[in-house]
């Protein structure tokens, strides 16, 4: 309170005031004047205590902003806990992922060997069946050259036979298919 009241006074003294015409102390001069005004002021204001209710009142607002720190730190901290745990949560997924991505190629390898297994044996089933018809046409083929060829035969043996068989060779003939029926019959 002592170093306020002496910078006071040493405001006033170092002043404008000191530079006035005619003497400092009387009431016609009006530094003088404003001089005591203010003085008077500073005391009431000491008076009703006006420094120590600011004071209290940049002491309460420093308690506040003491507290708003508090909170902003444990805020921060429930943040970085909170950040902390998204980030394994993250991490966890990510893994997961992972897992899951690799199991997707695990089975696309499967399916794809499994499909290739199973397009070697159509391959190989249409083969055989193609294989089969070939015989199958083979056979074919060679028996209607078999049918052809037993046909040409019997109209050959039919001239040769006809050309140089008698009546009388025919008669024989038919005699004796007419005996070996009555046997196989009987």
């Amino acid at each position: 309170m002592r170093n306020t009241l002496a910078l006071i006074l040493a405001a006033g003294f170092a002043s404008p005031a000191l530079a006035a015409s005619g003497p400092f102390v009387s009431l016609g001069n009006t530094d003088f004047v404003v001089l005591i005004s203010f003085i008077v002021f500073i005391g009431v204001l000491f008076y009703f205590k006006v420094p120590g209710m600011i004071g209290g009142a940049l002491d309460n607002r420093a308690t506040g902003i003491q507290s708003e720190l508090d909170e902003a730190r444990t805020l921060r901290e429930e943040a970085q806990t909170l950040l902390a745990s998204y980030e394994r949560k993250q991490q966890e997924v990510q893994t997961q992922a992972d897992a899951i991505v690799a199991a997707a190629g695990e089975d696309a390898k499967l399916a794809a060997e499994q499909a290739k297994v199973e397009l070697e044996a159509s391959i190989a089933r249409r083969l055989a069946a193609a294989q089969d018809q070939i015989a199958s046409a083979e056979a074919s083929a060679v028996k209607e050259v078999r049918d052809q060829a037993i046909t040409i035969a019997i109209a050959a043996a039919n001239e040769v036979i006809a050309k140089q068989m008698t009546a009388t060779e025919a008669n024989k003939l038919i005699d004796a298919a007419i005996d070996e029926v009555n046997t196989k019959l009987h």
